[in-house]
């Protein structure tokens, strides 16, 4: 029997760049095609993650709402992980994100790819 396939997705744009939102897109499809997704948000990045503030975006009127997007990836299991000193410089602390999101460092983000994650950046 096989591992799963592991994949990590670094999002590095906020509610200004139609590439976050494909980057939420791709996490979902990973999901589908059974991989093991981990999220690692960094600078704008974070804000996706607020309590709220997903909620309605839209970025690409052809997908689901970014909320919906990030609320499946939550409950499928997957890692979010948001960059503390990202999170820091923007006033944010853990109790500002939604369920399931962790304040975790690159090392956890590595750790993922040490053990064969495909990367992809967003």
């Amino acid at each position: 029997m096989s591992e799963k396939k592991k994949l990590v997705i670094v999002v590095t744009h906020g509610f200004d760049n139609e590439r976050s939102s494909v980057a939420w897109s791709v996490a979902n499809g990973g999901i589908g095609m059974d991989f093991e997704v981990t999220m690692f948000l960094v600078g704008s990045g974070v804000d996706w993650v607020r309590k709220g503030a997903a909620d309605a975006a839209r970025l690409n009127p052809l997908d689901p709402t970014v909320g919906e997007m990030i609320r499946n990836v939550v409950d499928a299991g997957s890692k979010i992980l948001v960059c503390p000193p990202c999170a820091k410089v923007r006033g944010y602390v853990e109790s500002d994100f939604i369920d399931g999101v962790a304040l975790a460092g690159s090392a956890a983000m590595l750790g993922e790819v040490s053990e064969g994650a495909s990367t992809l950046t967003f």
